[in-house]
């Protein structure tokens, strides 16, 4: 294979990245349009913030440390690279710019970062956040990147499979939101048995739309090329959203005889969430399945905080880590085995490759959880994050003072 610019790869991942970072933006109006309007200023900034804040650390280390050179030859982390200033724009990668790369893998992180805020939505402090926000990204997002999106990373190595971040991001952010969540405790709001109510619903829509376009950057350019491989992940990203979004919607006529926009826009996001790590990996028919089989799950799935009593306030953990959970295993049965990967066992694969796939989701799931766990522990402790009930009651954007 060239190892030459492919100028038509470049521009396809020049338009992912942008495509990728207008998510964050989405998500903040998805995640602003579902809290009381006391919170919304806080809401879509404390995503807005992740943009600049992670990017300053990426390109000072966090590249290094996901992308750099194996450090001891374990898997575990990279070492060196500590900063792109020294890399030209010529400088490549395979067939496309290196700075290219490096600025597409920083939107996943940007993203990730801001999926967190949901589970503690209305009651954590701006300034806190951004220390948890720095902090965990370089314990926890950048080792996990690298065990799985670097070519040296163990989980690599071992032939997990994972396309698009159903480990990285969306396993990641949903057990680290539910981790997070624990430490804050119950809101206010929560503790009175009050949900969340979206005061702004065009808001929520309009950031799955947004989310919706950039997720086709998302997954289809982790192909890193415009071909086939681009092809099938932009089409299965289509089918399964769709299908998330009408499996809810039928399920929620079937339990309450009531239909939801709010629940429509989550069982579409249910739906692209599962197929991240498999879009690439599976048929038409297979992200179909795994679009249904994900908003089933999830219907359920966020609802277990009301059951086990903890405040994900904006389901954080019960649609991108339940269905990332979902994802990342319908490998081991939808992987089709076409260009890359192993086959499921629908295709005739071994039990193996769902045996790899479920350590790899313990592994993500137990160091994301058990690192956040103490990094919110230690943030709230010495700048005390967790917002007083009487500043719950007044709101957190009682701080801000600009319009």
């Amino acid at each position: 294979m060239s190892t030459g610019l492919n100028t038509g790869a470049s521009a396809w991942l020049m338009t992912s990245t942008a495509m990728v970072l207008l998510m964050t933006p989405g998500l903040a109006f998805f995640y602003g349009g579902m809290v009381r309007s006391k919170n919304l200023l806080t809401m879509l900034y404390m995503s807005f913030i992740c943009i600049s804040l992670i990017t300053v650390v990426w390109f000072l280390y966090g590249y290094g440390i996901a992308f750099g050179r194996d450090a001891g030859g374990l898997g575990l982390i990279g070492w060196g690279d500590w900063r792109l200033g020294h890399v030209g724009p010529d400088a490549l990668q395979g067939m496309i710019p290196k700075q290219l790369y490096a600025c597409f893998q920083l939107t996943f992180a940007i993203i990730t970062v801001a999926l967190i805020s949901g589970s503690i939505a209305g009651r954590a402090r701006f300034g806190p956040w951004m220390l948890f926000a720095t902090l965990w990204t370089t314990i926890v997002y950048l080792p996990i990147a690298h065990w799985v999106f670097a070519s040296t990373g163990w989980l690599n190595k071992w032939g997990v499979m994972d396309f698009a971040g159903g480990l990285v991001v969306e396993l990641n952010s949903g057990i680290s939101g539910l981790a997070l969540a624990l430490v804050l405790g119950r809101g206010v709001e929560f503790r009175r048995g009050h949900g969340p109510r979206p005061d702004n619903v065009p808001f929520v829509l309009l950031g799955l739309g947004l989310l919706w376009f950039g997720w086709f950057g998302f997954n289809a350019g982790s192909a890193l090329s415009d071909g086939a491989l681009a092809t099938r992940a932009f089409v299965s990203t289509m089918i399964a959203g769709c299908a998330g979004m009408l499996t809810w919607r039928l399920i929620e006529w079937l339990r309450i005889r009531h239909l939801t926009r709010l629940g429509s826009a989550s069982g579409a996001l249910a739906g692209l969430v599962a197929i991240t790590p498999s879009c690439a990996f599976v048929s038409v028919e297979g992200a179909f399945a795994i679009g249904v089989i994900a908003a089933a799950v999830c219907t359920y799935a966020v609802e277990l905080k009301l059951v086990a009593g903890y405040d994900d306030t904006l389901d954080v953990t019960g649609i991108h880590g339940a269905g990332g959970v979902v994802g990342v295993l319908s490998l081991g049965f939808f992987a089709t085995g076409w260009d890359q990967g192993s086959a499921g066992l629908f295709y005739g694969g071994s039990a193996t490759v769902l045996g790899k796939q479920a350590v790899a989701v313990l592994a993500v799931g137990a160091y994301a959880f058990t690192a956040t766990y103490l990094i919110g522990t230690v943030v709230d402790r010495l700048t005390r994050m967790r917002m007083t009930d009487e500043e719950q009651a007044l709101g957190t954007d009682a701080r801000f003072t600009e319009g």
